[in-house]
């Protein structure tokens, strides 16, 4: 496979509620609806597994660099970001990688 990944994960805060969660994670399950650029797509809440983890993950997976650049870049994207998940992240980190 060729392309381009981009993994985000964040930890929330203190105090989140699973409902902002799983607002979150609804919000973001609709990106790919809207995005053509988005070619694969998971989202994840830890399994609990090993400590110290982070709490949540987006994978996507686009053709290019070019198509991960417009979904960040995207007013629907930047919207549940700012409106969703700014308010409750407490952490983020995230890479993107040529498949």
């Amino acid at each position: 496979m060729s392309g381009f990944r981009h993994v985000a994960m964040f930890r929330w805060a203190e105090g989140t509620t699973t409902g902002q969660q799983d607002e979150v994670a609804a919000r973001l399950g609709e990106l790919p609806g809207v995005l053509p650029e988005i070619r694969e797509y998971s989202l994840g809440t830890n399994a609990g597994v090993n400590p110290g983890g982070y709490d949540f993950v987006v994978v996507a997976d686009f053709a290019d660099k070019d198509d991960y650049l417009a979904y960040r870049d995207h007013p629907a994207h930047r919207a549940v970001v700012e409106e969703f998940v700014s308010p409750i992240a407490a952490e983020r980190a995230a890479i993107q990688y040529e498949l």
